[in-house]
């Protein structure tokens, strides 16, 4: 589920009074909420149910905050929360709940304290989704969207069945010669450059070469720097303005190459370079008067879709798909570039009958095969991921090209190929990834599934998902690099309690010969060493 703004009052009082009992929060010292850059407050503050240590709030909170629809029914003391064609319903006193009419097990259940009704936080969190730092030191959070971050969260159902932890070989430490990567995200400003180093070119490289020693000291060997993070470019370009988070004006020449600048500090250490492109997000915001004359959103406002007061390319009008491309092209015949990488923003997630992206038209345009609406859209992708991994092969052959799409295509029970997983949203039918197509006809040459749930997570668990990938990569010349998660580390879901993890998975990895290497969400994350995870990759790369 992509997120919208309308999460954030109910995402900042996530895991913010650490406490045993709720009857110490006046006396807790105020803890600093920050999201996206500004600071936010709460007035209904949860509490914690020492025993199971469970954060309940306010059924309040979950209606306004998260703008669901809340029901709740006094004489069977039940609450139903509606959102995005997904429902929750938790009965006081009863230790289930329903989640799309499937039976879910919890630890808590909704309860009546002073007055008001109070649901789990966790158990509702963990359905949503997002992604928080906490830094217990200062007390403060730092939340961001997953919508302007890499990972998308699903809404999983959990299962817990017992773990299986398959073991056809025993691990035996890092490989020198598999790839290992790094995702460092642009967009605002999440991992380099930060906005005080707007106008400020030695300020901005120094914080790269900075970033990329301290990625290098870890063991990593490949970096994918987002280049194109809004309809923009971190280069300059002839088709796409200069990018707002260069300077904090979009348009404006930051003066100099940012892109020539990071390609030759990158090669210098020996590290790979891996262009990133969001290919379809337009825009961060719908407020276009920011953007300068030459962004698409002014020159073709016809390819424009609002959806969830983001903006978008439509991926169903060919033009559009074909201004991409050879917006991508600029930089593959332009820079040396090791490789052209793409995330898993094609068509927006989290549509109901009231928000919709609104391609109705264009589909009336362009679908001379009158295929169903969710076949039109794959087919609009994978026209996409064809056109553009065949001009980048006959530009430049030895570029790698590859995707990271949300890290299941199906669960077993929409389609019996599919992994025998419980996500609550897929690549194939909420992005429109038919991620099957690309690799069986070798349209791209990697894909790099973002695999970030624990070992433990029983619903949507690492070895199982792993093992679906690496069959779907086997016999074709596609690799499979896995996308980890060290942001999730330290936080409440299940299995991240431990930097271990990451270790656990990676040992796993080794098991599967088609995996070929990883790649981390994100610098930042890897830069605050969660529970001591880089001495433990520093181990573990140079074992």
């Amino acid at each position: 589920m992509k997120f919208r703004a309308w999460f954030f009052s109910f995402l900042m009082i996530l895991l913010i009074w650490p406490f045993s009992g709720h009857t110490n929060a006046a006396a807790a010292r105020p803890i600093e909420i920050i999201l996206d850059g500004k600071v936010l407050l709460s007035d209904a503050p949860p509490y914690i149910k020492p025993k199971n240590n469970v954060t309940m709030v306010p059924l309040r909170v979950i209606s306004e905050g998260l703008g669901a629809q809340v029901d709740w029914l006094g004489s069977t003391k039940t609450v139903t929360i509606s959102k995005d064609g997904n429902t929750i319903v938790l009965r006081n006193g009863t230790t289930t709940a329903q989640v799309n009419n499937t039976a879910v097990k919890l630890d808590v259940s909704v309860e009546i304290n002073t007055g008001r009704t109070m649901v789990p936080l966790r158990f509702v969190g963990e359905q949503l989704g997002l992604q928080v730092d906490w830094n217990s030191a200062a007390r403060t959070i730092t939340l961001t969207s997953p919508e302007t971050s890499l990972p998308p969260v699903d809404k999983p159902t959990p299962v817990i069945p017992p773990v299986e932890q398959p073991s056809p070989q025993p691990p035996s430490g890092g490989n020198t010669t598999e790839l290992r990567g790094v995702w460092i995200s642009t967009v605002i400003n999440l991992d380099w450059p930060t906005k005080g180093s707007y106008g400020k070119v030695e300020q901005q490289k120094e914080e790269y070469i900075k970033l990329l020693d301290e990625m290098q000291d870890m063991g990593l060997n490949a970096v994918f720097v987002q280049v194109r993070p809004t309809a923009d470019a971190f280069y300059p370009s002839t088709l796409v303005p200069w990018s707002t988070y260069l300077t904090g004006t979009a348009g404006k020449d930051p003066g100099y190459d940012p892109l020539a600048f990071l390609i030759e500090e990158t090669h210098r250490r020996g590290i790979q370079f891996h262009a990133w492109f969001n290919p379809f997000r337009a825009s961060m915001n719908a407020d276009t008067s920011k953007l300068p004359s030459n962004h698409v959103v002014h020159q073709h406002p016809d390819w424009i879709v609002k959806f969830a007061d983001k903006l978008y390319i439509n991926p169903g009008i060919p033009e559009a798909r074909q201004h991409i491309i050879d917006a991508i092209m600029e930089v593959v015949n332009g820079y040396d570039i090791d490789g052209v990488h793409l995330d898993d923003y094609f068509y927006p997630s989290g549509e109901t009958a009231a928000s919709k992206f609104n391609d109705d038209g264009t589909m009336k345009n362009y679908n001379p095969r009158q295929l169903s609406k969710g076949d039109w859209r794959r087919d609009n992708i994978n026209q996409f991921v064809r056109d553009l991994g065949q001009s980048i092969h006959a530009a430049k052959p030895e570029v790698s090209y590859g995707i990271s799409p949300f890290g299941v295509w199906r669960n077993k029970a929409s389609d019996i190929t599919g992994s025998d997983t419980k996500a609550g949203m897929t690549a194939y039918d909420s992005t429109y990834a038919d991620v099957r197509t690309w690799i069986r006809n070798e349209w791209i040459d990697y894909v790099t599934p973002q695999l970030y749930w624990s070992l433990t997570r029983q619903e949507v668990r690492y070895d199982i998902l792993v093992d679906w990938w690496a069959q779907e990569v086997r016999g074709t010349n596609v690799k499979l690099y896995v996308g980890h998660s060290p942001y999730k580390i330290g936080t409440p879901e299940i299995g991240w309690q431990s930097a271990d993890e990451i270790i656990r998975q990676l040992e796993y990895n080794e098991r599967i010969p088609e995996v070929k290497g990883s790649i981390f969400f994100s610098a930042k994350d890897l830069k605050k060493n969660p529970l001591g995870l880089i001495p433990l990759l520093k181990s573990y790369f140079k074992s």
